[in-house]
């Protein structure tokens, strides 16, 4: 039989291993944003916003000039790419396709990695009707795999082509990948009025 001094023992001790199990972090499960994100060691990064002096160093996300082989292509909801391109030609001279978005339309990107040091999103947009507006949200996962998301700008309608502002990716991002990295995707919705939008960059750390 068991001294009342033992039992106690194995009752702290229980508790003890309870205490710790509720205190180590669940481990993170993968979900379509994690199956979707290519590699992320592949990245190539110029600096498409130079001219506009911002001397960050920016990815192209997938799909992100709308051009054929760009890799997988963006989910649509009213959205159609067509002919035609921003006039800067950031991404190679010879594109020749855009997003456009009509009013109440929107469009999902692939995803892409990220880190966790302040990432954001750039892009060029155009919009001749004053009443426009293009929400922007970030698309991210949390430590079950549920895909979650998070507003990070709009943008007004104004005369002619111009890069948006940067948008900080303000989102509780979980490191999923290696390399303290994440994915994210982001979805463009149109209200009020209809936008175009091409060369779709993301700054994967905000250097």
């Amino acid at each position: 039989m068991e001294s009342r001094t033992t039992q106690r023992i194995k009752k702290i001790a229980a508790g003890g291993v309870a205490a710790l199990a509720l205190a180590l972090p669940v481990a993170a499960q993968a979900g379509p944003l994690v199956a979707d994100a290519p590699n992320c060691a592949t990245q190539a990064l110029s600096q498409p916003f130079l001219p506009w002096g911002d001397p960050g160093q920016y990815t192209l996300a997938t799909g992100g000039s709308f051009e054929p082989g760009n890799g997988k292509p963006w989910s649509l909801n009213g959205a159609t790419i067509t002919s035609g391109n921003d006039p800067y030609y950031v991404t190679s001279a010879g594109d020749k396709r855009l997003l456009s978005l009509p009013a109440g339309s929107s469009a999902t990107s692939r995803a892409v990695c990220v880190g966790l040091q302040s990432p954001s999103l750039r892009f060029f947009v155009s919009s001749n009707d004053p009443t426009a507006v293009l929400n922007v949200e970030v698309l991210f996962e949390d430590s079950l795999g549920t895909v979650l998301s998070a507003p990070i700008g709009a943008v007004t309608a104004s005369t002619g082509w111009a890069p948006s502002a940067p948008m900080p990716v303000l989102a509780n991002l979980l490191p999923l990948l290696p390399g303290n990295s994440t994915p994210v995707a982001f979805r463009f919705t149109a209200s009020a009025g209809s936008f175009q939008i091409d060369d779709v960059y993301v700054d994967p750390m905000f250097r």
